[in-house]
């Protein structure tokens, strides 16, 4: 009778112990959490001149041509093309390059004060497991350009500030990059400084994913470097700075027949060819995608093969912000 008891006692337990275990994993990944509404406040040519970017291959994307530079003639309306945007304020182009047998889309950003360099939340909520597509977000904003962020929602740590407003002050191990309110950006590790000092500082913006691919000009990855659980070859989303409010916005392909993907190595050396001085990893995978002016640029890969974008958590944009 003891022997019964115990064996309907142990079969109740698991039943509670399983049901306990897949509600935690939904609550982790599926049930949206809201912390907050998210506060959306403010606070030159490209040569490429470094080859091979591989050992079998060099980039046969085009250089910029000079005379498609935005001049100043004093447009109240924005001139636009299938590639450019450019008014009194923002100057976007986006070339496209074949690099190591993968597509990498480039958008040379300049803009006349980095109030215009942005951050936008899913459906303007922080929290964890609310998500939407980058181009949902990117409309919703009505940003011109727009990449996907750090995806913070699925990590409980790393730094998280976010137009001037610090949403996260917990640190992790991951490199982050750090913008500050002159537009400068800077690669720096989170157990180096905490979020406190960082704002004290005048830093406006924080994304914690990494590593750092470039800072003063020179490589800071390794050839062997990657980002944990990720193959070697990726679709990838960097940031980087040429100079004074002058970016560039990159996302590679990959994971398809025409499109292999690139390395950490890979993808720094390619930045460095662009004249980039600090270039930094944002989420890759599946998440990487490019929106300009409503459409997708680039080719995203969700859930491995598939060709469609993949819900995240937040985006890089450029554009005009209400105050």
């Amino acid at each position: 009778m003891k022997s019964l008891f115990y064996r309907h006692h142990s079969i109740i337990v698991a039943i509670l112990l399983t049901l306990f275990t897949g509600y935690a994993l939904l609550d982790v990944f599926v049930i949206p959490h809201e912390y907050g509404d998210a506060v959306v406040t403010p606070t030159s040519a490209v040569t490429v001149t470094k080859t091979p970017f591989c050992s079998d291959d060099n980039p046969s994307g085009q250089t910029e041509n000079p005379d498609d530079k935005p001049e100043d003639t004093g447009l109240s309306e924005p001139v636009i093309t299938d590639n450019s945007y450019r008014d009194n304020n923002i100057s976007v182009v986006i070339t496209e390059y074949r690099v190591c047998n993968t597509n990498v889309y480039v958008a040379d950003v300049t803009v006349s004060s980095p109030d215009y360099l942005y951050s936008a939340f899913a459906k303007g909520k922080y929290g964890r497991n609310i998500k939407e597509a980058t181009s949902t977000t990117a409309e919703r904003v009505d940003a011109i350009l727009a990449i996907n962020g750090d995806f913070y929602g699925a990590r409980n740590n790393g730094y998280v500030i976010r137009n001037g407003v610090p949403y996260r002050k917990s640190s992790s191990k991951n490199e982050a990059l750090a913008m500050y309110g002159d537009g400068s950006l800077s690669v720096f590790n989170e157990a180096d400084i905490s979020a406190q000092d960082l704002l004290n500082d005048g830093v406006t913006q924080v994304w914690s994913f990494g590593p750092g691919l470039l800072e003063d000009g020179e490589i800071t990855v390794s050839a062997r470097q990657e980002v944990g659980r990720a193959m070697a070859s990726n679709p990838r989303t960097a940031i980087a700075q040429v100079g004074e409010n002058h970016y560039l916005f990159v996302v590679s392909d990959g994971r398809t027949g025409d499109n292999d993907g690139l390395t950490l190595y890979e993808l720094a050396e390619f930045l460095q060819g662009l004249g980039a001085v600090t270039a930094y990893n944002l989420d890759g995978g599946g998440s990487s995608t490019m929106v300009f002016l409503g459409e997708v640029i680039n080719n995203p890969t969700t859930n491995g093969w598939n060709t469609s974008e993949r819900s995240v958590s937040d985006i890089v944009c450029i554009g005009y912000r209400d105050e």
